[in-house]
């Protein structure tokens, strides 16, 4: 998986929950892209030069902003995950973390 490499900090009362997640390479993380405009209903992406309706895009701006990354996780230290593959900005909002779908079956086998 390309990208940065970037870590992922999770508060002290969420510890726990992270027991097991070193079984999974990928995880997907689903974050709130605070920053984002949630005012446009057709965007014009640069790189087509076409117009196209915001729930037609990837774009970070959307009437609710919440993102999707399925990223490769490189290590665990106690709250703070390293991973490679992130599309955010640094202070982006956490909201949940997942093993990458079909993983958890075969992490349990």
């Amino acid at each position: 998986m390309d990208g940065p490499v970037c870590t992922i900090e999770v508060d002290e009362r969420w510890l726990e929950a992270l027991s097991g997640i070193e079984a999974h390479p990928r995880i997907q993380v689903l974050y709130w892209m605070h920053q984002a405009r949630r005012d446009l209903v057709l965007q014009k992406p640069g790189s087509t030069g076409l117009t196209y309706a915001t729930f037609a895009l990837r774009s970070p701006v959307r009437p609710n902003p919440i993102a999707s990354s399925v990223v490769a996780l490189v290590e665990r230290s106690g709250g703070v995950l390293t991973v490679r593959g992130m599309d955010c900005i640094d202070g982006t909002p956490l909201i949940d973390l997942k093993p990458e779908r079909g993983a958890a079956e075969v992490a349990q086998g």
